[in-house]
C-alpha cells in the first residue's frame, strides 16, 4: 500500500511553484485553478512575498493547488495499488482529491472559499494559536481549558496546538503547563475552534454545491484519524473539521499501523516529511518539492517513467 500525505497551512514557501511555472503544461493547470477559485495562484505561487502567501485567504488555495500539481502523475502511480490518503487541516482537500473523491478544480475551490471564510471569520474576534511543547498531556490540555482555551490541533506526543483569545494565550505562555514551553504561532486567528462558526457555514454551502464521490482508496480523516467511506460522511467532516480539532496524531497512528511501503509526502513536503521522520522513522519517506522529483517518486512507487515526465524534465 502507498500513502499520499498533504501538509497544511504554515508550509508554504516564497517561490515554492517556480519550478512548476516553468513547465507549460503546469502553469496553464494553475491558471485554470485560478479562474475556478478567483484568486491567482501563478503570482502567488512564484512572485509573491512571504506577507502576502501568508494570508489565509492565499495560504490555503495555494497549498491546495502545490499539491495537487502532481497528482496526474502520482495519482495514476498510486492508482496501480491500493492507497491510502491523508492531509493535515487545509491539506485534506488535497488528500480527497488522491483519493478520488473530490476533482483538483473543486478542491482549490473549496480551499479558496475556506480560506476566505477563516479569514473573514479572523477578523470577527482578536484570536491566535500557540503550540504547547512538551509536558504531560492530562496536564497540557488541564491548562488550556482552565484558561478558557482550545486544544485546536494534535500534532504528536507533546505536540499541542491552543487557541483562542489572545489575552489567554498570553496567560498561557506566562505560566505554561508543567515541563512544557509554550511558542507563539504566527496565524491570523483561532482555527479548528468555535470561533471559526461563520466560515463553517460558508465552507458548509459551497460543499452542498460540490460533488463527492466515495473514495477509490482510504481517505483517513482528521477527526479522529478512522477510513471514512460514504461521501455525505466526507464532506460533513470536511465542514466540521474548520471548528474542530485536527488530530493529526491520530492519523499518524493510523498510518503506523498500516505501514504503508511508500509514504510520499506532497508538495511542499518539507515540514511533513521532518515531521514523519521524527515521529515514524521506520516508514519509508519520500518527499515531491519540484517536478523533478516526480520521476524518482514514481519509480518509488513501481510505476516506472511516462514520457510526459521526461517532458517534464526538459521544461525546468
Amino acid at each position: 500500500m502507498y500513502a499520499f500525505v498533504a501538509p497544511g497551512q504554515g508550509s508554504q514557501t516564497p517561490g515554492m511553484l517556480a519550478g512548476w511555472l516553468r513547465d507549460p503544461v503546469y502553469a496553464e493547470r494553475l491558471r485554470n485553478w485560478s479562474d475556478a477559485a478567483d484568486v491567482d495562484l501563478v503570482h502567488l505561487g512564484g512572485r509573491a512575498p512571504a506577507a502576502e502567501i501568508a494570508r489565509t485567504e492565499h495560504t490555503q488555495p495555494l497549498l491546495v493547488a502545490a499539491g495537487l500539481l502532481a497528482y496526474e502523475v502520482l495519482g495514476a502511480a498510486g492508482s496501480e495499488g491500493p492507497l491510502v490518503a491523508a492531509g493535515h487541516s487545509v491539506g485534506e482537500l488535497t488528500a480527497a482529491v488522491y483519493a478520488g473523491v473530490l476533482t483538483p478544480a473543486d478542491a482549490v475551490r473549496l480551499a479558496a472559499v475556506r480560506g476566505r471564510a477563516m479569514a473573514a471569520a479572523c477578523a470577527e474576534t482578536p484570536t491566535s494559536m500557540a503550540a504547547v511543547v512538551g509536558g504531560e498531556p492530562a496536564a497540557v490540555l488541564e491548562r488550556i481549558a482552565e484558561l478558557g482555551l482550545h486544544a485546536a490541533t494534535f500534532n504528536g506526543p507533546g505536540q499541542i496546538v491552543a487557541a483562542g483569545a489572545v489575552a489567554d494565550l498570553q496567560r498561557l505562555a506566562a505560566a505554561p503547563p508543567p515541563s512544557a514551553t509554550v511558542k507563539p504561532l504566527p496565524v491570523a486567528g483561532a482555527f479548528h475552534t468555535p470561533y471559526m462558526e461563520s466560515a463553517r457555514q460558508a465552507v458548509a454551502e459551497a460543499a452542498e454545491r460540490t460533488p463527492f464521490r466515495r473514495p477509490a482508496g482510504v481517505l483517513l480523516s482528521n477527526a479522529d484519524g478512522t477510513a471514512v467511506e460514504e461521501p455525505d460522511d466526507i464532506r460533513r467532516r470536511l465542514v466540521e473539521q474548520v471548528v474542530r480539532p485536527v488530530r493529526w496524531d491520530l492519523c499518524l497512528e493510523t498510518l503506523a499501523r498500516i505501514a504503508p511501503e511508500v509514504t510520499v509526502c506532497l508538495p511542499p513536503a518539507r515540514t511533513l516529511a521532518g515531521l514523519f521522520r521524527r515521529q515514524l522513522p521506520g516508514l519509508a519517506v519520500v518527499g515531491v518539492t519540484a517536478p523533478r522529483d516526480l520521476g524518482t517518486v514514481r519509480d518509488r512507487l513501481g510505476a516506472g517513467t511516462s514520457d510526459r515526465e521526461g517532458a517534464v524534465h526538459a521544461g525546468v
